[in-house]
């Protein structure tokens, strides 16, 4: 599905060094999961618009799949920083998360599918429950329960986002909790 890059500890540009920093101050104050991924959120939006925010190693994609690259990992294991790089078709599998998470939008734009899982058993499905389209600068956050989804690059070019997740996603290679395969209804 996806392949990873770990570049360690050591953030690459200034830029870069101070959204590392804005994140930590804010993963630091403890608060829950999902008062978390907002308090990250807010310090995100300010760094998506820069055009120096990424060196250009982590701006590379990859013609059979969206390509992850770990940005930067914490050494307590609170938070990762990721790129995600999507060529134009690309898109995940129907997933959810290990933790909260914070997304935004560095280039291009993403078009986001949520589900709820509804039923048991042989009566287990996913149920469309919205469809939004992230664009350059968009900043989004969840936590689980409730963070089911697809996301997909529609536009016709490269689309880069940034993802913030309260987890080492060094040393676990993903943010997918796991992935569903049940049938999509629309009830």
């Amino acid at each position: 599905m996806t392949s990873s890059t770990f570049s360690g500890t050591t953030a690459t540009t200034p830029r870069l060094a101070e959204l590392i920093t804005a994140v930590g101050e804010a993963v630091r104050m403890e608060r829950p999961p999902s008062e978390t991924a907002r308090l990250v959120a807010d310090r995100m939006r300010p760094f998506l618009l820069d055009p120096d925010l990424l060196p250009d190693r982590y701006r590379v994609g990859n013609p059979d799949h969206y390509l992850q690259h770990v940005l930067h990992a914490e050494e307590d294991g609170s938070f990762s920083v990721v790129a995600l790089v999507w060529l134009p078709g690309q898109e995940t599998p129907i997933h959810d998360h290990v933790s909260w998470c914070v997304t935004g939008v560095h280039e291009g734009a993403e078009l986001e599918r949520r589900y709820e899982l509804r039923g048991a058993g042989e009566t287990l499905r996913l149920v469309p429950a919205g469809e939004v389209v992230n664009a350059r600068g968009t900043v989004c956050g969840f936590a689980p329960p409730g963070d089911i989804h697809l996301v997909r690059n529609d536009c016709d070019t490269m689309a880069i986002s940034l993802h913030v997740y309260g987890a080492d996603i060094s040393r676990l290679g993903s943010s997918v909790r796991r992935q569903y395969t049940c049938p999509v209804t629309d009830a």
